[in-house]
């Protein structure tokens, strides 16, 4: 597996010879040359996670990619011009992606305050024939798959978490690997805090990867 982080939430997921962009939102940068993409995905239709300035020329610059996000912003965005491109993924939807089956878990966005309506939110779990749950972005949901998962993006930072809920939620997951998103909403030594006590405080047999921005990594 390969991951590319452009920021915030938005990473590029290379695997089973699909090359998949998800969450190209406005605090995310970078990922606009990008071409060849296999499959553009949205988990929900915070502009942090989609930004509709953007989306229409990354679209144009991979007619060939597949588009699905939640059913939510399948709606608000239909009547644009770019908008039917994107299909709703629904809880217990599958679809695949080349030689990648994609699993829409979660559902609803994390509570930010019970003031604030509750938006759709799809989780997507990533495998291939050689490993299920290869790689899981949940969006901005703690949502805890039955599977195990091998990589997560694990939202670190977020108006709708405490530290302790982001801990007890990476514990639950207990994945493999964790790569920290959400990130761009706190100062640089802000974050260094929260990753500090990420790392500190996860899983004992979890590693965790920051991988520089817009840098390709290797998963092995």
């Amino acid at each position: 597996m390969r991951l590319t982080h452009f920021g915030h939430s938005c990473l590029l997921v290379e695997l089973g010879g699909a090359r998949i962009l998800i969450d190209p939102g406005n605090l995310s940068g970078g990922f606009e040359p990008l071409t060849g993409l296999d499959a553009i995905l949205v988990t929900h239709q915070h502009p942090d996670h989609g930004d509709v300035a953007r989306l229409p020329a990354l679209l144009n610059a991979n007619p060939q990619a597949a588009a699905y996000c939640d059913p939510q912003s399948a709606r608000l965005w239909a009547d644009e011009a770019w908008g039917p491109r994107f299909t709703a993924a629904h809880v217990g939807d599958e679809f695949v992606i080349a030689d990648v089956r994609v699993d829409v878990g979660g559902g609803t966005h994390a509570t930010i305050h019970p003031d604030i309506p509750l938006v759709d939110n799809a989780s997507y779990i990533l495998s291939t024939a050689q490993q299920a749950g290869a790689f899981m972005h949940p969006g901005d949901a703690l949502f805890v798959p039955e599977q195990p998962i091998d990589v997560l993006a694990l939202p670190a930072t977020a108006p709708w978490s405490k530290l302790q809920e982001t801990v007890d939620y990476f514990r639950a997951v207990a994945p493999r690997v964790a790569i920290p998103i959400h990130t761009a909403i706190v100062s640089e030594p802000g974050l260094g805090i929260y990753l500090g006590q990420l790392q500190n405080l996860g899983p004992a047999d979890s590693r965790f990867l920051t991988p520089p921005r817009e840098e390709a990594v290797e998963i092995a």
